[in-house]
């Protein structure tokens, strides 16, 4: 149906309800990680000073881009917790997904430095104690796997934990590696061991890394969140009871947790009433864990709404549903 449309602000329905799945408080686990992770920080670097071993300076560095990837997590999720106000009408609740971008950035601004170092001591690669570079970074598992296992029960539902939690648990493989490198070359005697260590740590970083920048970017451009299929929430929109046609439907996280939906629905019997709100809100709050959801209903006895086939036209609900 291709009928006209007038903006009625009384159909214009707002949710913050159902299911938000917003963030557990993981505010003890990252003050234990950063604490820990900086105190290892501390001793590994100074052993590698002192045995010479780029492996653990590596491991070092790579842990101490982790302890201020902790540290900017930590703060983004501590602001997402301010109330909204005038001028941040959605509170800061985004700065969860900028945390998570600064954390990749963080991370591949460490690989190259080690990946540089690493590079350069296969020319002349220094005399390494096996035994010291095994014991630190077996500490280093520890370490590593403890603070990974804090952050596991919310790798799934944050992309900001789950940063946390795949950095912690690559550093505990990585630190499983030097402890090898460390064997071998107490075994070998082969001191390039050290150095193509470093550069197995630094596929290893970006490995782990390219998941987290791929899904921040794509977050910060206001992408369909994974797991949200854009083309069924439309079609579940346009299979409500009365509804002509869906257009105008946006879908966008507000957060690493949080996702937030607009979209008019043209429906010329009139308005439906809240039930019918309710009811939708609570279908898209529970199918596709979108719990920010507005609707606006336009009735069809008026003039066209500017934004269909218009700017900003561009969802999958945009081309119309008729029903018969």
């Amino acid at each position: 149906m291709h009928g006209s449309h007038n903006h009625s602000h009384a159909g214009h329905a707002h949710s913050h309800g159902g299911h938000s799945h917003a963030p557990a408080d993981f505010g003890r686990a990252f003050a234990i990680g950063t604490a820990l992770n900086l105190a290892f920080v501390a001793v590994e670097g100074a052993a590698g000073i002192l045995t010479g071993s780029m492996a653990l300076l590596a491991d070092a560095g790579h842990n101490l881009s982790d302890v201020l990837g902790l540290l900017i997590a930590w703060g983004g999720a501590s602001l997402a917790k301010l109330p909204a106000s005038r001028r941040f009408t959605y509170g800061l609740s985004s700065s969860t997904i900028l945390a998570a971008l600064a954390n990749a950035v963080l991370l591949l601004v460490a690989v190259g430095a080690i990946a540089l170092e690493a590079i350069q001591r296969f020319r002349d690669p220094p005399a390494v104690e096996g035994a010291t570079v095994m014991i630190v970074a077996g500490i280093g598992i520890l370490i590593n796997a403890a603070t990974a296992l804090m952050f596991m029960r919310g790798r799934d539902s944050d992309i900001n934990v789950r940063g946390a939690y795949l950095h912690m648990a690559a550093d505990a493989g990585v630190s499983a590696g030097v402890v090898l490198g460390g064997g071998l070359i107490l075994l070998t005697g082969a001191l390039w061991i050290d150095p193509a260590i470093s550069l197995l740590i630094v596929a290893a970083i970006l490995w782990s890394t390219w998941g987290l920048l791929r899904d921040s970017v794509t977050m910060a451009l206001h992408a369909v969140p994974p797991g949200i299929d854009p083309e069924k929430v439309d079609a579940m929109l346009a299979g409500l009871p009365g509804v002509a046609r869906v257009h105008d439907l946006h879908i966008w996280p507000m957060s690493t947790t949080e996702v937030a939906l607009t979209a008019h629905l043209l429906m010329p019997d009139g308005h439906p009433g809240d039930a019918f709100l309710e009811d939708a809100q609570h279908r898209l709050a529970h199918d596709f864990r979108i719990g920010h959801a507005t609707l606006q209903i336009e009735v069809g006895d008026g003039d066209p709404c500017r934004l269909h086939n218009g700017h900003g036209n561009h969802g999958p609900g945009n081309h119309g549903h008729p029903h018969d």
